[in-house]
Parts: C-alpha cells; sequence; structure tokens
C-alpha cells in the first residue's frame, strides 16, 4: 500500500507492507492545504536551506512578523536587531520533541526585533522576529 505522509510541511511517499490482520481499510484523508505564493517559505529539505512555516504577515508597527512554524522552545537566536539576513539564512533553532528544526529567514530583509529569546516555548503562529 502507498501512503503520502506530510510532516511539518514536508511530503514523503512511503509503501508500506501490513503484515498482521486482513485487508488495510484507507485512513480519511486531509485535504492538502492551498498553494502558497512562491514568496512564502518552503519546508526544510536535506538538500538546501529554505524556510519552513507560515509567511511573515505585516506588523502594526510596518514590519513584517514572522511566526514560529511549529510549537516548541527556542534553543538558538542566530541574530540580532539591526542584523541583515539573506533569504534562507538560518535565523532560530526551535527544539520539540527533542528534535531540532532550523527556522529559516522567509525573504532577505533587516531584522527590526527579535520577539523570543533562548528558553522561551513558543506555540505554532507566535512571533519570533519582526523585519523591516
Amino acid at each position: 500500500m502507498k501512503l503520502r505522509i506530510t510532516i511539518e510541511s514536508k511530503t514523503f511517499d512511503v509503501e508500506v507492507e501490513v503484515l498482521e490482520g486482513g485487508p488495510a481499510t484507507p485512513l480519511p484523508v486531509a485535504p492538502r492545504p492551498a498553494a502558497v505564493a512562491s514568496s512564502a517559505p518552503r519546508a526544510v529539505s536535506s538538500s538546501a536551506p529554505v524556510s519552513s512555516g507560515p509567511a511573515a504577515a505585516p506588523a502594526a508597527g510596518g514590519g513584517k512578523v514572522f511566526p514560529s512554524p511549529l510549537s516548541g522552545t527556542v534553543r538558538a537566536v542566530k541574530v540580532k536587531p539591526g542584523d541583515t539576513v539573506a533569504a534562507n539564512a538560518e535565523v532560530l533553532v526551535l527544539e520539540a520533541m527533542k528534535m531540532e528544526t532550523s527556522v529559516y529567514a522567509p525573504s532577505a530583509g533587516t531584522v527590526k526585533a527579535v520577539l523570543v529569546k533562548e528558553g522561551d516555548t513558543v506555540q505554532a503562529g507566535t512571533g519570533l522576529l519582526e523585519f523591516a
């Protein structure tokens, strides 16, 4: 039986062999999310770093706030206010379920504010950085 599994916006096609019991009953599958604009972040791949998680949203102060792609603990903040970063540059490391996940800049820009510090626990969607 072939399955397509998506974990943190990363898709895997897998083949599964049922060893015990009768024929496997397919489970309901959630609909795929709508296509995202090309400027939006993408899932992290093993070949090259790319952005992960939702796109940056406009902030009240005129900048763009980059939200956390997942719930976890901030393990490392790699940038500070005033830093200029390239698109897909590593900006943070989050830990969830004993796994570290690098978070990459959604686009090139200047860091206006770092909204979290090492050790903070964040929920998916919590603002991490604000870009000018």
